[in-house]
């Protein structure tokens, strides 16, 4: 796949071009950092960490968003630019992993889940303002017209990076003894993150407009803008509902799938390594196929087999104890997440102004963040009840009833952002 060099019919200006080349090294960098993630709560299942406790990882950073995203929405909205809040916040949430990684160095062995997971508690703040300047960042560097190719190179690179490396990280694990094995993966990776804060931090965007203020309003005529303007966009509300439903039902698994690998699959770090090598690395293939596919039959296309293919997902892993088959589902996964990704980020920036994107996005994360405040701890909390299994075949009920209101098509007026670009991405 040609993730570097940009076709010549994008009519990208040279600062365009520059930022499209800063997008796709940032997501090597992150995607570096990020082939820790999927061996974090292993590690602290490892460790004898309760189903509790590695859910709480799940679903710390969505109660600080609950009550902090529409906060920082409206800071961020406030910025000229967003870019250094971006950048600076992102390094911040990938230094917890060199942390917890030195974690076993300085703390007794009873203490380190504890500290580990106060480590991230803390990181939960940056990373709401990653997860709200990172769609306001994007959308402004692509704009309307290239959202899909932006973003499909970005998540290509990244998902080419993550699953080479994760592949060599659950060798190495394999090799080394334990604790020290992941104490050298946590601390290596995170070097990622000063690869994506050079790159990231030299995105050049053009200073945003703040909303204008009105001095002395009153909180309660705030609060009534605030609604106002939300109403206003009824694609905006009937989109993130729906949302609600499905990204419930994949949240609830979050914390299950390390938990089945580790307790009813058996996997060693190697294999749990190749299951994730796979799911990302077939993403790649995923962004493609449905970069075309929404192209030529449209987004909505796009969102109902996505949707409707990962729904099965937890369902047919609920069903094996075999790993190798594992492996063969999750590779299925990653191609209809590839579609799942583009689609959520472009219906969601379709359905509200552009000079808006920081308050429509912080409130879209915590809606989301709604859902993984409970979802996760309900997830660990049926596996304590009817077992893994059982609590992973409720996940894939949720994400069909997900599918299934997304299939009751709904008509709203089109915003002005998505007359511009009728199909497009995640």
């Amino acid at each position: 796949m040609k993730l570097f060099r940009l076709s010549p019919e994008l009519d990208l200006s040279p600062t365009q071009r520059q930022n499209f080349l800063n997008v796709q090294i940032d997501a090597i960098g992150i995607g570096l950092a990020s082939a820790a993630a999927p061996f974090l709560p292993v590690f602290l299942a490892r460790l004898g960490a309760t189903n509790f406790q590695v859910g709480l990882l799940t679903a710390m950073p969505a109660f600080t968003g609950l009550f902090l995203a529409i906060v920082v929405g409206r800071f961020l909205q406030s910025r000229r630019q967003v870019v250094p809040w971006f950048s600076a916040a992102r390094l911040m949430v990938v230094s917890s992993y060199a942390l917890t990684g030195l974690v076993p160095f300085v703390v007794p062995q009873e203490h380190i889940v504890p500290t580990v997971l106060a480590i991230w508690a803390l990181a939960t703040l940056p990373q709401i303002v990653v997860n709200v300047a990172f769609s306001v960042v994007m959308n402004a560097v692509a704009g309307p017209q290239y959202r899909y190719d932006l973003m499909s190179r970005r998540w290509s690179t990244l998902g080419l990076t993550t699953s080479l490396t994760v592949a060599l990280v659950g060798q190495m694990l394999d090799r080394i003894l334990f604790p020290i094995n992941y104490q050298i993966v946590f601390v290596g990776l995170s070097i990622g993150g000063l690869i994506s804060y050079y790159y990231s931090s030299h995105i050049d965007l053009p200073d945003a407009e703040p909303p204008p203020h009105t001095p002395g309003q009153s909180a309660r005529a705030r609060l009534r803008g605030f609604a106002d303007l939300i109403r206003g966009q009824p694609a905006f509300t009937s989109f993130m509902l729906k949302r609600f439903v499905y990204v419930s039902g994949s949240t609830l698994a979050l914390p299950l799938f390390p938990l089945y690998y580790v307790r009813e699959v058996q996997a060693t770090d190697a294999w749990i390594g190749i299951i994730n090598t796979v799911q990302t690395g077939i993403m790649l293939f995923g962004y493609f196929l449905w970069s075309r596919q929404s192209r030529v039959r449209g987004g909505r296309f796009v969102l109902l087999w996505t949707t409707f293919g990962l729904g099965l997902y937890p369902i047919l892993t609920a069903f094996t104890r075999q790993v190798e088959w594992i492996a063969l589902y999750a590779g299925l996964a990653g191609i209809f997440q590839a579609g799942l990704d583009l689609v959520f980020f472009d219906e969601l920036m379709q359905t509200f102004p552009a000079k808006y994107s920081a308050t429509f996005v912080s409130l879209a994360q915590s809606v989301q963040y709604l859902s993984m405040v409970a979802a996760p701890l309900v997830g660990t909390w049926l596996a304590d009840s009817i077992g893994l299994g059982g609590a992973l075949i409720v996940s894939g009920a949720i994400r069909l009833s997900g599918f299934a209101l997304f299939a009751l098509k709904t008509t709203h007026a089109p915003s002005a952002q998505s007359r511009i670009a009728p199909t497009e991405r995640r």
